[in-house]
């Protein structure tokens, strides 16, 4: 049986998170919202504060799935970024956290998962907006 997009998702979330924590990260929330925004993984390791974009797929990929965060989503994550560092949650943080945005991409094939990370993968998109 084919599992739903938003079935592959979930696991794929669940299997980053995981990944995550076994590599030093605490879990911080999953799927925040603020607005029509989402940021799928909010993490901090002893390097900071990580806003963590999950794209998961079922192999044979077309595409590696790291390509699917294209500028608009990237600009939507800096932007939810943006709103939980002004949201009372960040108060209960560490105020000298560094900033990350990351990537976390899980490919399932047949018995088979493979998970990439990676960390700084893009660097913020400030519009003015922002300030």
């Amino acid at each position: 049986m084919k599992k739903s997009r938003q079935q592959v998702g979930r696991k794929g979330e669940d299997e980053a998170c995981l990944y995550l924590v076994n590599n030093g990260h605490s879990i911080i929330k999953r799927n925040w919202r603020y607005s029509h925004l989402e940021v799928d993984i909010i993490t901090i390791d002893r390097y900071g504060l990580h806003f963590v974009e999950v794209k998961s797929r079922t192999a044979p990929c077309l595409v590696a799935p790291q390509m699917n965060v294209n500028y608009t989503k990237k600009r939507n994550l800096s932007k939810a970024a943006a709103a939980f560092l002004n949201s009372p949650l960040r108060r209960e943080l560490p105020s000298d956290l560094e900033i990350f945005l990351d990537i976390v991409t899980v490919i399932f094939d047949k018995n088979q998962t493979r998970i990439e990370y990676y960390p700084k993968a893009y660097y913020p998109i400030f519009e003015k907006s922002f300030y």
